[in-house]
Order: structure tokens, then sequence, then C-alpha cells
């Protein structure tokens, strides 16, 4: 029988980061191993969303909402003493859940450490950039953009 991956988690402000940003990239490639086709993988996606913290009405404004995404898309940046924390929403399943892979990937980290990383090549490595639709990959480039931004500011 197929060993599956553990349930999705977040890491937010109220967490840290379980391992340093390329062990953590590993694991992701990893859980993806795991799941069978393309039906479960966007299954263990959306569950991904859905462990995202609802965020506030509050941080739902215009200048928090990513540009270029079809769906909408909020993001939240919180510097922190060395490291930048994420937040995300969106008001799509699969949109959401690709926001809670980044937030994954780069929450929590150095912007040294975002910036070593693109998360494309994560997406390439679990197949999933060849599933997107051209309007999602283009959301997801936006939400890229915007983390990548932040950590070079």
């Amino acid at each position: 029988m197929l060993a599956l991956p553990p349930p999705p988690h977040y890491v937010g402000p109220d967490m840290t980061a379980h391992s340093d940003i390329h062990s953590e990239i590993e694991d992701i490639v990893d859980e993806f191993d795991l799941l069978g086709d393309w039906e479960e993988r966007y299954k263990y996606l959306i569950d991904m969303g859905k462990a995202l913290p609802d965020m506030p009405e509050s941080d739902r404004t215009d200048a928090n909402k990513v540009k270029g995404c079809v769906s909408q898309v909020w993001l939240v940046t919180e510097p922190g003493k060395d490291t930048l924390t994420f937040r995300a929403d969106s008001d799509a399943h699969i949109v959401r859940g690709l926001a809670a892979l980044l937030l994954r990937v780069y929450s929590g980290r150095s912007p040294a450490d975002i910036l070593s990383v693109d998360a494309r090549e994560v997406l390439k490595r679990i197949g999933l950039s060849e599933h997107l639709s051209p309007q999602r990959s283009n959301g997801l480039t936006s939400m890229i953009g915007r983390i990548r931004a932040a950590a070079g500011a």
C-alpha cells in the first residue's frame, strides 16, 4: 500500500519553520512524490490551502491584493528581526493551496534564503508547473514576485 504524505501544515507568524529552506523543499518534493495521479496532488494542494488560517477582513485591502491573478489573492508581509513572515488568502481553492505552498517555502525565512530559491523550480520538480492553467501560472508568478520583492527591499 502506498504511504501517504503527512497532513499539510502551515508556517505562519505564530509558528516557526521546522527546517532550513532547502530541507523544506526536499520534504515538499518527497510528499508530492508519494501521491499518485494529479487528482490526488490537486486534492493535497487544496488541503494545504484549507490548513491556512483565515485572513481578517482588515487585511483584505487593495494594497495587499496581488495583481495579475484572476482570482482574488491577498498577501501580507510581516517583517521580523531577521526574517519575513507571510500570510496569504484567496477566494479560489487551488490558488489558496498554491499560496500555502509558497508560504511553506518562504515564510519565516531570511531575505537571503528567500532570494536563494525560485519557487518556479520547486513547482517544476513536483510537476505542478505543467498542470497549471496560464491564468494560475500568471497569478503564481505575481505572488512569487511580491515575495521576492519584499525580500529584496
